[in-house]
């Protein structure tokens, strides 16, 4: 039976709920191959409508939001547009996803990870895609990435796409330099201080409190989506002054080097996901 591929169809760029690591930021590579009988035109399906359409399904339903294990988690339907989403890790920290029911996917799977849920991926694509088509494999896979990198999650509520959610994020590349040569300890010690790391707004804190030994940080802002709520463990979070957009975390970054040492001259690149990114020059 012929069959199509298309290799790196898209990113998909989403923070899932994981029971040991709290919530994680990741990016994965989505490739796809399709298997069916050949239409009218003598193709199984255009090439450009499965970028067109695959894509479209992917981004709609899945980027950009917090990808939940649905038996792991408690949710509740707070009314017709908004959700929450509550969790107690391996660990007993507890966390809590209140926002409007588009930031949230609720996955029938015990855990996110790739090979499983790139089975569910399959499934849910192929009843988008015409009747010849009759298989379709779906490989996700993160970035090849030689040299120090990290999780991040975050929320952008000035944002007017999808960014706005508050628990969406990246797995991303994480360069310094002095002189045009890569500086391996530094990218390595920000790297694991920013492991799984949630990046927040200070102006976004809400509040702070104890519960059972635990300090929890309450976020909360109003975006064009909605209302969203974030509270999870202070240990998973690192506060800023500015906006969270990637030009801003990478001059943060900047600026602290040069703070430590002001007569070095920095350049720091800082990848928000796969293939993009932003320098900053100190």
């Amino acid at each position: 039976m012929p069959s199509l591929f298309v290799d790196h169809l898209t990113v998909m760029d989403f923070a899932y709920a994981d029971m040991a690591r709290g919530i994680v930021g990741e990016s994965w590579l989505v490739s796809v191959e399709l298997h069916g009988e050949l239409n009218d035109e003598g193709m199984i399906f255009d090439f450009g409508h499965v970028k067109k359409e695959l894509k479209r399904v992917i981004d709609e339903h899945f980027d950009h939001q917090l990808l939940v294990p649905e038996s792991q988690v408690t949710v509740d339907q707070l009314d017709t547009d908004n959700l929450s989403v509550s969790w107690v890790s391996n660990s007993g920290k507890q966390y809590m996803h209140r926002t409007p029911n588009e930031a949230v996917a609720i996955i029938p799977l015990p855990s996110i990870e790739p090979r499983s849920f790139a089975e569910y991926l399959e499934v849910y694509l192929l009843n988008e895609l015409p009747s010849n088509v009759t298989g379709l494999n779906v490989r996700l896979e993160p970035e090849q990435i030689d040299g120090p990198y990290f999780h991040y999650a975050h929320g952008l509520k000035k944002h007017d796409g999808n960014c706005q959610r508050i628990a969406h994020g990246h797995r991303s590349r994480f360069e310094v330099l002095i002189d045009g040569a890569r500086q391996s300890e530094i990218e390595a010690q920000w790297c694991t201080a920013w492991k799984d790391i949630y990046l927040a707004t200070k102006e976004d804190l809400h509040s702070t409190f104890d519960k059972d030994g635990e300090t929890y940080h309450r976020f909360l802002y109003q975006a064009n989506q909605g209302e969203f709520e974030l509270v999870l463990p202070a240990d998973d979070c690192y506060l800023i002054d500015t906006d969270t957009t990637i030009e801003l975390i990478t001059q943060h970054v900047a600026n602290e080097l040069s703070a430590q040492n002001p007569d070095t001259h920095y350049t720091v690149r800082v990848f928000e996901g796969v293939m993009k990114g932003a320098v900053a020059r100190v």
